[in-house]
């Protein structure tokens, strides 16, 4: 009966110390964890000269490009990690080379008017490590049929 009243003993103690480690374990993963900080965005900073192009008023299935240029007032390269257009009808192709601090980019749209009519706002959004990791440009402007 001693033997049965020692192993039930010994049985408890060592589930009850494995509680305590598992506690312990868990309060010093939660510590880590609080004390790991949120990834930010970079040091560098996309600055673009204009943000809005208004192309006017052209003719239904006219084709409009232009160059939005910007430039890193940041502290570290920018890099573009995607480039993306609210409708397939625009296009955009974008500097895909680290930008420095202190040098140009730039993201070439094209807008096919074609099947367009009427008045047009096209948004690009750019998505980079820059400190404003997301930021938009748009075309602008008027499709006569």
């Amino acid at each position: 009966m001693k033997k049965l009243l020692f192993a039930g003993l010994a049985l408890s103690m060592l589930v009850a110390c494995n509680n305590s480690q598992q506690r312990e374990n868990s309060n010093n993963a939660d510590t880590i964890e609080n004390n790991v900080e949120e990834p930010k965005g970079g040091k560098g900073k996309i600055v673009f000269a204009e943000e809005v192009y208004d192309f006017g008023t052209i003719k239904e299935g006219e084709v409009v490009e232009h160059v939005f240029r910007f430039t890193n007032e940041g502290t570290e390269p920018v890099i573009l990690a995607q480039v993306t257009a609210s409708c397939g009808c625009t296009t955009p192709d974008y500097t895909s080379d680290p930008i420095l601090p202190g040098k140009e980019g730039e993201i070439k749209v094209k807008f096919n008017s074609a099947g367009q009519g009427g008045v047009q706002q096209k948004i690009i959004t750019v998505s980079s490590n820059a400190e404003n990791a997301v930021t938009t440009v748009q075309l602008k402007g008027t499709v006569e049929k």
